[in-house]
């Protein structure tokens, strides 16, 4: 293995990017398609984004869930293969032309040509596919950019006639007149998921209610109805009772006037004001602006004068607002009367509703059903939601303008008629908005084709069951919700660039041809197809089947709704089926889909949708829905409002493999909205990557220091003696074990945060209790164990990591590969481990405890203020299991007593002999399911005797006036019973769950001289850091006292060599040693530190002599002595070290000029450092 930098140094960022650059100089992802393309297919359907815009945080997010899907799948032995897809077509690419062209009209497109529109929208379409493919490529994504599907292509667009084809020859497709959200800004309806994509809360509209005469009533009666659509007015043709309400007739106590509402809504009525000399007198100003609804005591202003069912009201005709129809042929007769029907309520209003059958759903079938209409339809408002000519009095106004201006409450007002407007006022309304141009959606009455969806409804809700979906109550409630009310579904677009429906029609609508192909296309009319868009197929026409007399069949002019498309994406994008129909059949549906929660009543709806209409299956098996991503504030992302931290410049930053963590380990997994934060991401990097990427380096250091390292086998390091080897060798197997079952059910949402918690016990616990291992202070032999076991648990945990951090486990595992034979070039290129054996659940478990146990006697150490520097005397620790107690005091008692700096550990089974317990009925739990029995529940657990508690422990279960309780339904306290006569100074102790640590605080003068040592040894290795040393630097370290009588810390030094010289690595000298030739690196003083003052000096290790036996080696020439010690002195200290190292610790001296060849011996005559020799030295005495 290759040297490594500091994690300080390191740039998280910049390897990425040379990864990255590797990636490409390699081919590493057709590498893997190459290598894996005998396996099994695993099918995943990637959504197609519309690359008019860049991609933000919403996109990199679904964008890393595919991609950790797929990378797992591949590495558990599948060939995936991963394409790119755009979606080409539809009201984003019009949208953006029309804003360019300044198309206003749909005369405007006509006028410039309809070439000319689609060649405008087609340059578009890919204007940003360059920005795509770079953000998308440096997050990490392996998908082919360069094989991507497009919607607009001329196999994509006919596998969708093809789809189409299917639906029409199973029934399944019908052209109808209904009643359509439609967009006026985009000209287009949309379909109810689209409308349902964009909705707005307390948006402002007018209200009010208006009067309608009643034709030769002899009280000069008049019906009064409710709108919050006053634009809907000039189109009205009846009026809607229910047949159910009682209906009064009622007149002002104060002017006179005659109205019919019902019964339950009088009190809507606005008192009524003074007749001013006009019959039916209009409304005062004073009731402008009140809210239609509130009951404000109105009824008493009316004399109720009869009642009658809503039933005696129907054929009742009365005079309309406006005057428009009056000339229209067979209008007059059959409009302007009474029907009922069910749909109108008594929640709001006053009983009567005013129908505008073009404009309202529930208007259009009344209207129908009692004959006010047939299915010829007067249309009053253009396509771009103008009122056309026959309202002459607001024509080319856009509706929703005539209403914010009040143009229809006015002209009520001010009528000829006046009196009409009986009140006016403004409400707050739920408005759905369209989703492309941001403009207010109105119903309109459109002729569209439509795929019959609720003729499939038990079927989609059957096909729903057969998928998994992530998580579950996505599926359950959202998408379950949308399938039972689902609607029939509308299909066709009046617009421009789009799949063009391929059906021909003569023109007196008789014959009727769906095209399923272009062959069959060119065959039928004659004519070489190249391109499937309008404006090159529009002018084809197909011979009548009846004969030549009846003429061309001409294409009618929608185009698809995109969403079709896109719902048609797991045959199109494949060619089906012209083309791979072997690989199609064999591997449908799908395995696996993942967008964003708002997808259920989108691409999921349609692809389910389609693939149960053609096939009767579900498109996919497995899905994952994620939630969205909000800016920090909790508002919606805002490119205006500039509200979020740009993305490239978060990676630039911190890296792709931190944003990708950060985002998968998220609520947003679990279609729970995200709030994003720049600051979660740099955590990422400080509390996962740091660690991790310090693990890896000082097992390369470590390994480096040995001769040659070459890591042990797996079935030798299963068999360490050692207890933390046992642990995270045992951890790992849980590891993987774990990972994979989650995985091939898709929780992401439990793999990342098991993931994570690995990693900060793998540093914290096994790197760090086992440093003096992995420095080879316990022997080379131990040592090699250790770093075998560092070496394959992080190639382990590399392999794990790959899916969800690409990048960093590449850098890492390039380097550890290199002391592995016949491994793989990419670690994308390695099959995910496979779980080797049940693990050791009795360590995992110990080390858990022990770990809860080292955090309880931190506590206690906080809450005395002792430092950790501080050893203290003894720790008990009381636990009912007999495994854990004899290993905290056995194979864990050394990590225990160095990490607490504890002198004993005393194990102690006696649950009552330093506790008491008390039992709490956890009420959060129990309260809803007890219900009234709870008090006596409560009562009696409370009432449980410490043997009942130890007994309920163990059984696990109580059964308490006639219910079942377990562990979970009830809180165990556990207090400390401290012993007779010990203060709480100096016993104390911390519990959590069914452990109690019980720490002796008391200090003696062994535990003072141990805690001296400490503080030596703390303020040795600041020193260290303070001088930017490695851990791997081999340095000498000086003690000087300071104080007036030396000799105090002399001693307790001396009492405390061997723990010193441990916890260093080498011995504490005294400063009077340092050699005159040594180099000093640093130096500092300490003042009072327990009471002492000193000095510490690091120097760089060097040489040192032994005069005696070198002045013996020349036969006492003192001068040739001298000679030899200038000659070693001034050789490069490494390369003698590694001289001495191949010569088994000697080397002959034969290179100075005069003097004799002599034979130098390490260890006799020299020594590598003043260390070295005053051991030497103190051996021998």
């Amino acid at each position: 293995m290759e040297q490594v930098c500091e994690g300080k140094k390191l740039s998280f960022p910049k390897e990425e990017q040379v990864i990255l650059q590797w990636w490409n100089e390699t081919q590493a992802f057709e590498k893997q398609l190459e290598k894996t393309k005998h396996l099994p297919e695993y099918i995943f359907y990637d959504g197609p984004p519309f690359a008019t815009g860049l991609p933000h945080y919403g996109h990199i997010l679904a964008g890393t869930i595919k991609d950790v899907v797929t990378r797992y799948q591949t590495a558990t032995g599948h060939h995936v293969t991963r394409r790119f897809g755009w979606d080409c077509h539809g009201l984003p690419v019009e949208y953006e032309i029309d804003k360019k062209l300044e198309v206003k009209r749909k005369e405007d497109v006509l006028n410039m040509g309809i070439d000319v529109y689609n060649e405008e929208c087609r340059s578009i379409v890919t204007r940003y596919v360059g920005e795509w493919e770079k953000v998308v490529k440096r997050c990490g994504r392996w998908i082919d950019f360069d094989n991507g599907y497009k919607t607009m292509d001329l196999k994509f667009m006919e596998s969708v006639w093809w789809v189409f084809a299917e639906l029409y020859k199973k029934g399944l497709v019908y052209k109808g007149f209904k009643v359509m959200n439609y967009s006026t800004g985009c000209r287009t309806p949309l379909s109810n998921f689209e409308a349902n994509l964009n909705e707005k809360e307390n948006i402002v509209r007018p209200e009010i209610m208006v009067t309608f005469p009643i034709c030769g009533d002899k009280d000069g009666a008049a019906f009064v109805a409710w709108t919050t659509t006053p634009w809907s007015l000039p189109s009205n043709l009846a009026l809607c009772v229910n047949s159910n309400f009682v209906y009064v007739k009622v007149k002002s106590k104060s002017s006179g006037k005659i109205y019919i509402v019902a019964e339950s809504l009088l009190s809507a009525l606005p008192a009524d004001q003074p007749n001013k000399g006009t019959p039916n007198g209009a409304a005062d100003d004073k009731t402008k602006g009140s809210t239609v609804g509130e009951a404000k005591n109105n009824a008493v202003a009316y004399d109720v004068l009869e009642k009658f069912s809503g039933s005696s009201l129907v054929g009742i005709k009365y005079v309309p607002l406006f005057p428009y129809f009056e000339n229209l042929k067979d209008l007059p007769d059959t409009a302007f009367r009474v029907i009922a029907d069910d749909y109108v309520t008594s929640d709001a209003g006053t009983g009567i509703v005013h129908c505008a059958p073009a404009f309202g759903e529930d208007d259009l079938r009344v209207c129908l059903e009692n004959h006010i209409i047939n299915k010829d339809l007067v249309m009053t408002v253009d396509d771009d939601g103008c009122f056309t000519e026959l309202i002459t009095d607001f024509k080319g106004r856009h509706v929703k303008e005539a209403d914010t201006n009040a143009d229809i409450i006015k002209f009520a007002k001010a009528s000829i008629e006046q009196g009409r407007l009986m009140k006016s006022g403004k409400g707050k309304i739920k408005e759905k908005y369209c989703y492309r141009s941001d403009t207010p959606l109105m119903y309109r009455a459109m002729p569209s084709w439509f795929v019959a969806v609720e003729k499939l409804k038990d079927q989609l809700l059957a096909n729903n069951e057969q998928t998994t979906w992530v998580p579950a109550f996505a599926k359950e409630k959202r998408f379950q919700n949308w399938l039972e009310n689902a609607r029939d579904w509308n299909i066709s677009r009046s617009r421009f660039w789009g799949t063009p429906l391929p059906v021909w029609i003569s023109d007196d609508g008789v014959d009727i041809v769906v095209i399923s192909s272009v062959e069959e296309l060119e065959r039928l009319s004659g004519e070489k197809v190249t391109d499937l868009h309008r404006h090159k197929i529009d002018h084809i026409t197909i011979p009548s089947p009846r004969g030549l007399e009846f003429g061309v069949l001409h294409r009618v002019e929608d185009v698809f709704d995109c969403w079709f498309e896109s719902g048609s994406m797991p045959y199109a994008y494949i060619h089906y089926p012209f083309e791979n129909k072997e690989l199609f059949d064999d591997n449908f549906p799908g395995h696996f889909v993942a967008e964003g929660l708002d997808q259920t009543r989108g691409w999921f709806y349609t692809l389910m949708v389609l693939s149960t209409a053609l096939f009767g299956k579900p498109a996919f098996r497995n899905l994952i829905c994620n939630g969205l991503v909000l800016a920090e504030d909790g508002k919606k992302m805002s490119k205006r409002d500039k509200n979020y931290p740009d993305p490239m410049g978060v990676i630039d930053k911190y890296g792709a493999d931190a944003l990708r963590l950060y985002l998968i380990n998220s609520p947003v997994v679990r279609a729970e909205p995200l709030r994003f934060k720049e600051k979660g991401v740099e955590d990422i990097v400080k509390s996962v990557f740091l660690p991790w990427y310090n693990a890896y380096r000082f097992l390369v250091l470590n390994a480096m220091k040995l001769p040659k390292f070459v890591p042990l086998d797996q079935a030798t390091i299963q068999n360490s003696a050692n207890a933390l080897d046992q642990w995270i060798n045992s951890a790992t197997q849980s590891l993987v074990r774990f990972v994979r079952k989650e995985m091939d059910a898709y929780r992401l949402y439990t793999v990342v945060p098991r993931l994570l918690k690995f990693i900060d016990s793998f540093t914290n616990v096994y790197v760090r209790l086992n440093r003096k291992r992995l420095k080879g202070r316990t022997g080379e032999e131990d040592c090699r164990t250790a770093l075998s076991t560092l070496y394959h648990v992080l190639l382990t945990l590399c392999k794990v990591m790959a899916p969800f951090t690409p990048f960093f486990t590449e850098l890492l595992y390039k380097n550890l590969r290199k002391v592995s034979t016949g491994s793989e070039e990419s670690i994308h290129f390695c099959s995910f481990p496979e779980v080797e054996g049940q693990g050791e659940s009795r360590i995992e478990e110990s080390v858990n405890e022990m770990m809860k146990v080292v955090d309880l006697a931190r506590n206690i150490r906080d809450r005395h203020n002792k430092s950790l520097k501080s050893p203290l005397r003894e720790m008990t620790v009381v636990h009912p299991n007999a495994e854990f107690l004899d290993d905290i005091s056995g194979k864990l008692r050394e990590y225990v007593l160095e990490e607490l700096n504890v002198k004993s550990v005393v194990p102690c089974n006696d649950l009552l002999k330093y506790a008491t317990l008390r039992a709490e009925p956890d009420f959060s739990v129990l309260g809803k399911r007890l219900g009234e029995s709870m008090k006596v529940v409560a009562q009696a657990v409370k009432a449980m005797s410490q043997d009942g508690i130890l007994s309920f422990e163990k059984s696990g279960e109580i059964t308490i006036a006639g219910h079942c309780l377990k562990l979970t339904d009830v809180k165990i306290v556990r207090g400390f019973k401290r012993p007779d006569g010990v203060a709480e100074e100096q016993m104390d102790a911390s519990s959590d769950g069914d452990v109690l640590v019980i720490m002796d605080l008391r200090a003696d003068d062994s535990l003072l001289e141990a805690g001296f040592a400490r503080e030596v040894v703390n303020r040795v290795q600041k020193l260290r850091k303070k001088s930017a040393l490695e851990p791997t630097d081999s340095v000498e370290v000086y003690f000087s006292s300071l104080d007036d009588n030396p000799s105090v810390s002399a001693r307790i030094l001396q009492s405390q060599e061997a723990y010193i010289k441990e916890a260093l690595g080498s011995p504490l000298l005294d400063l009077s040693v340092l050699p005159n030739h040594a180099v000093i690196i640093a130096e500092e003083t300490f003042k009072n530190i327990s009471n002492c003052d000193f000095k510490i000096t690091l120097s760089r290790s060097a040489l040192t002599f032994n005069e005696k036996e070198i002045l013996e080696l020349y036969s006492g020439n003192a001068q040739f002595a001298k000679d030899l010690k200038v000659y070693l002195l001034s050789r490069d200290y490494g390369n003698l070290k590694s001289e001495f190292q191949v010569g088994n610790g000697k080397i002959k001296v034969d290179c100075i000029e005069k003097l004799p060849a002599v034979d130098v011996v390490l260890w006799q005559h020299v020594f590598l450092t003043t260390g070295d020799y005053h051991a030497s030295q103190s051996n021998l005495s």
